[in-house]
């Protein structure tokens, strides 16, 4: 005991950082590289996102107890969130918030008896294609009334393009990846609660490219979303 004592001691102010740094992840902010192409081409493998873990509720650090409902999401916020298939954490687009009625078919959504509209992308995100797929990829603007983002269909690829109408239950939400027939979303998963959400995303802290040797891609660091 007395030797565990100096060594706690002597170690204080590091003890601390590391509490702090736990806390910190748990309740404020946390980080995460993206592992998958789910959100192509919004956000790419090797990115590193950070997470803002107070932008919709003040929750108990290391659980999912709420004390305090701090803001709405919104539809199009890219967010983050506890599985309720298996525990992993995911991050996603929300699409239908409490009470919307969605519906897709044969890719196209409509939100609460409004379809959205597409247009072929253009720029740097529309070479931002998903890896290790031989496949035709296209690159749309998607928008829903006023909100519009950018996602990839793959036309040659087996997926599920239709569903609904589904009428999202109240406290809950209907998320889709951006990589609409490359994601493992709400089609499969069903609505998320409110209470699985850990953070909203809107920048990407920086990138490596995992293809390149880890190599920086400069482009991308604090890149809004």
């Amino acid at each position: 005991m007395p030797r565990l004592k100096k060594l706690l001691a002597g170690n204080k102010d590091l003890i601390i950082f590391v509490i702090g740094m736990i806390i910190l992840r748990s309740a404020i902010a946390d980080w995460y590289s993206v592992p998958s192409g789910s959100m192509y081409p919004t956000l790419m493998i090797g990115d590193r996102i950070v997470a803002n873990r107070l932008a919709y509720d003040l929750k108990v650090p290391f659980t999912d107890v709420i004390l305090l409902h701090l803001a709405d999401p919104e539809r199009g916020d890219i967010v983050t969130f506890i599985s309720p298939e298996d525990g992993n954490r995911l991050v996603k687009r929300v699409i239908g918030l409490p009470g919307d009625v969605i519906e897709m078919s044969n890719e196209k959504l409509v939100v609460n008896g409004v379809v959205a509209s597409y247009a072929v992308a253009e720029g740097d995100i529309a070479s931002q294609l998903t890896p290790d797929y031989a496949g035709r990829q296209l690159v749309l603007n998607e928008r829903l009334q006023t909100r519009q983002q950018t996602i990839i269909v793959m036309p040659e690829r087996g997926a599920l393009r239709s569903f609904g109408p589904v009428t999202v239950p109240a406290g809950e939400y209907l998320m889709l990846g951006d990589n609409r027939d490359n994601s493992r979303d709400s089609r499969f998963i069903g609505f998320i609660k409110r209470e699985l959400l850990t953070g909203r995303v809107r920048h990407v802290a920086f990138s490596l490219d995992t293809d390149r040797y880890y190599l920086p891609r400069p482009a991308r660091f604090g890149a809004a979303l």
